[in-house]
């Protein structure tokens, strides 16, 4: 079957851990504003009587719930890569694209090729949920595979302005306490995708950490069709 050519957007990150998390918020002004901008990314281990990791993506950061709930560009892939042996290169990938109000999702799988150019592995389907507005839903898909795309509250929490202060030299006393800062992302969205996936389907892992929980080595990115 013919696949779709895209190549890679601007936004990367990478994370390994129990909890994985990694906070970028803004990219180049090409992506910025637009759900090419990878905002934040978790991984969330099994936790007990669990056999499933959670891969958490959110993208453009700043949708106003009063306004518009944003939505999902039809040209940009987000993929989330998984590196299984510990050499930084993907083994797996999930995939995510929207169409008409859907976001369908692809994997996990080997990818057709690493690297910058990826490729929609339309033979691969994972399964498919409606794009969510404000009332959050789910689809949970034969293979146990829970998907969720939709707005949901930036989680990130930062004092843009004190930061700001603080680079300047205009604020001696440094940052602020936690009671005392405010929180610029407050009552602001992102556009989430969310893929809660049996650990079955992922493969053998890099290792375990302290805890004895399994770890695997995952970034994400975003691909602009062209």
């Amino acid at each position: 079957m013919k696949k779709t050519k895209l190549l890679l957007g601007l936004g990367f990150l990478a994370a390994a851990g129990v909890i994985l998390i990694a906070a970028d918020h803004i990219d180049a002004p090409s992506s910025m504003g637009t759900t090419a901008d990878i905002a934040d990314f978790y991984g969330f281990e099994p936790s007990e009587g669990s056999d499933n990791t959670v891969f958490v993506v959110d993208l453009q950061t700043n949708v106003v719930p009063d306004l518009a709930y944003g939505s999902f560009d039809e040209t940009i892939l987000t993929e989330i890569n998984i590196d299984t042996d510990g050499d930084l290169v993907e083994d797996l990938v999930i995939q995510a694209i929207p169409r008409e109000g859907r976001m369908y999702f692809f994997g996990p799988v080997a990818p057709l090729k690493t690297g910058l150019d990826s490729e929609v592995l339309i033979d691969s389907p994972l399964g498919s949920v409606e794009i969510s507005g404000s009332t959050a839903i789910k689809a949970t898909t034969a293979n146990g595979t829970t998907l969720f795309a939709g707005p949901r509250q930036d989680s990130f929490f930062f004092d843009f302005f004190q930061f700001n202060a603080v680079i300047g030299e205009m604020a001696p006393g440094g940052f602020k306490t936690a009671e005392e800062a405010v929180d610029t992302f407050e009552g602001k969205n992102t556009m989430s995708i969310v893929v809660e996936v049996p650990n079955s389907l992922l493969g053998a892992p890099t290792g375990q950490n302290a805890l004895g929980l399994v770890v695997y080595k995952t970034w994400v990115t975003t691909n602009k069709k062209q």
